[in-house]
C-alpha cells in the first residue's frame, strides 16, 4: 500500500514536470536601448559613484582613501 502510494506520487511528479516542459513558452521581442535609456543609465551609474565617493569622504575613520 505504502510503495504503491510512493509510486502514484512519482507518477503525478513526473507527469508534472512533463506537462511544465510542453507548456508553449511566449516569446517576445528583445527592446533595443534608445539613446534616453543609455543616458538615464550611465546617469544612474554617476549617481551611485557619487553618492559611494561622498560616503567615504563624510566617513570619519578614514583619514585619506587611495583611488
Amino acid at each position: 500500500m505504502v510503495m504503491m502510494g510512493h509510486q502514484l506520487e512519482r507518477l503525478v511528479g513526473s507527469l508534472k514536470s512533463k506537462l511544465k516542459s510542453l507548456k508553449a513558452k511566449k516569446p517576445y521581442d528583445k527592446m533595443d536601448k534608445t539613446e534616453s535609456m543609455r543616458v538615464e543609465i550611465r546617469s544612474r551609474r554617476a549617481q551611485k559613484l557619487i553618492a559611494k565617493n561622498l560616503k567615504v569622504a563624510d566617513s570619519l575613520g578614514h583619514k585619506g582613501y587611495p583611488f
